[in-house]
């Protein structure tokens, strides 16, 4: 599948938000757009582009480009419940997004990179597709010759058990997870309103 081969903190910068490490130090410095007029651009946005930012800061942070989000759009439509609940739940079950969850990345992009080099399984299963949505129990583990690789070491290391969600539960010793349970919206802490996303496609 294609992904975004831009300059990530050029867009993090644009959007206000940090979508890696790296970005996240550099908003730091430069709290503002890129370009010559960062610093100085205001007046009022329109509601249009209100939502077309929100909709980016989503797809620029779980890794989706605009095919595969719209087509989580409407399954979330089609499901139970609040269509921005629906969707939020959806990226959160991506195969990526819970390995980085689970704090054996340091960014989704390291995350998809494992699981896309083959390095994990499910339920014993290699699979190497990021956008595989887990179900709960579903146990997320290391290939027997990718254990204990520096970066995912790290990555453990460096990650506090604050920051691993409660629907997780991640055995660190063995660099392995099990998928507990899909979060509720309020347990998906992110800098976003997907509202104002459903409010753009409703359109």
């Amino acid at each position: 599948m294609a992904r975004f081969r831009g300059s990530i903190t050029k867009v993090s910068r644009r959007l206000g938000i940090a979508l890696s490490p790296k970005a996240e130090k550099y908003l730091e410095r430069r709290p503002f757009a890129p370009g010559q007029h960062g610093q100085s651009r205001k007046g009022k946005i329109s509601e249009y582009a209100l939502q077309l930012r929100e909709k980016q800061k989503m797809k620029y942070l779980y890794g989706v480009l605009e095919n595969q989000f719209r087509s989580y759009y409407r399954k979330a439509v089609s499901q139970r419940g609040v269509t921005g609940d629906n969707l939020v739940k959806l990226l959160e079950r991506r195969f990526d997004n819970v390995v980085f969850r689970s704090g054996f990345a340091a960014s989704r992009s390291a995350a998809r990179q494992l699981v896309t080099h083959g390095h994990l399984t499910i339920n014993g299963k290699k699979v190497n597709i990021p956008s595989y949505l887990l179900t709960p129990g579903e146990l997320i583990e290391f290939r027997q010759k990718s254990k204990n690789m520096g970066a995912v070491t790290d990555s453990l290391n460096k990650a506090p058990d604050a920051r691993i969600p409660s629907w997780i539960q991640v055995d660190k010793a063995n660099q392995k997870a099990v998928f507990l349970s899909v979060p509720e919206r309020e347990e998906v802490q992110e800098p976003f309103n997907e509202q104002l996303v459903v409010e753009l496609y409703s359109k």
